[in-house]
């Protein structure tokens, strides 16, 4: 699994209803209290979205979201009045996980360690991004603005573990991050891959990365 991040929480008075009108008016105390309940069940629905998605895939239903993360059908459609609004809130979730996991891997592991491990993740973050790759794609036709961030963001982790690497001599330095991305991410989102064998091409990958002495 890949670390676990703090996912961005919506403040209660965006999110309508008895968010925020609840008896407490002109109680900062309660309208904090009121404000730090909706945050919870943003993060529960968010959590419990990504465990149904891959449990259910694309028959994933919003009943079952809201009962897996223990709340009830209507608080989820004041946080998440659409379906789509989910998918996007857990795709970016998704994308910063591996961000994240990108810079652990460069703090924490040798550079050969850290490429290797979060070429690993990505691959596993592609393969679980499928289960919504339809409603993904019309999320990116009505706001262009997600995809290019998410790209943006994604590239530069390549960029990361890939220099890291090359600054080490590890990896050869005639590819940058963005050929990475293009390698990688082409065969990762192939529509037939399979996890075995999405690790024997990314194993070739490396192999053809890889300098030795």
């Amino acid at each position: 699994m890949l670390r676990d991040v703090t996912i961005p929480l919506e403040p209660a008075e965006h999110l309508g209803g008895s968010a925020t009108n609840d008896g407490v008016d002109g109680d900062d105390g309660s309208h904090r209290a009121v404000r730090s309940d909706a945050q919870r069940n943003h993060h529960r629905i968010v959590v419990a979205a990504r465990e149904v998605f891959a449990l259910q895939g694309s028959d994933a239903s919003m009943v079952s979201i809201a009962h897996r993360a223990g709340v009830g059908a209507g608080t989820l459609y004041r946080h998440f009045p659409h379906r789509i609004d989910l998918v996007e809130a857990v795709y970016r979730v998704d994308v910063e996980e591996l961000a994240v996991a990108a810079e652990s891997a460069v703090r924490d592991l040798a550079p050969w360690e850290a490429l290797r491990d979060w070429l690993d993740s990505f691959l596993r973050y592609s393969l679980g991004k499928r289960v919504f790759l339809t409603e993904l794609r019309e999320s990116f036709e009505k706001n262009p603005e997600l995809k290019l961030r998410s790209r943006e963001r994604v590239e530069q982790s390549f960029a990361l573990v890939l220099e890291n690497a090359q600054r080490a001599g590890v990896a050869r330095t005639d590819i940058d991050g963005s050929d990475l991305m293009l390698l990688v991410g082409g065969m990762c989102t192939g529509p037939t891959l399979v996890g075995a064998q999405g690790e024997r091409l990314l194993a070739m990958v490396l192999d053809g990365l890889r300098v030795t002495p």
